[in-house]
């Protein structure tokens, strides 16, 4: 799977996910891209945006996605707050299906 993480995810979560090819919305030169244009430009290297903004399934039309969004469900957007959560998106990662927003928290 072609996972592409958000900014207000740490970077280092992306070492954990391991067996897909992950890059960070930083590394692809998309910092501060709204939501809405980088899910489309993500669209054309990635099946699944990774995000922590809880607001992002009320702000986009979910009839209208152009990957799958996973929004992770933690009290904070540290590191320490999403490990927990990480083997439960790993499981998802091998039914996700495109175009579909996702929750994972604990």
């Amino acid at each position: 799977m072609r996972i592409l993480l958000d900014e207000s995810i740490p970077k280092k979560l992306g070492f954990l996910l391991t067996g897909h090819y992950v890059r960070t919305v930083q590394q692809m030169g998309w910092t501060g891209l709204l939501n809405g244009e980088l899910l489309r430009v993500g669209s054309v290297d990635f099946d699944v945006l990774v995000s922590g903004d809880q607001n992002m399934a009320y702000q986009q039309n979910s009839e209208r996605l152009p990957i799958a969004v996973v929004v992770l469900v933690a009290n904070n957007n540290k590191l320490e707050s999403f490990q927990p959560l990480v083997p439960r998106l790993l499981a998802l990662m091998t039914t996700i299906e495109p175009c579909r927003f996702y929750r994972v928290g604990l």
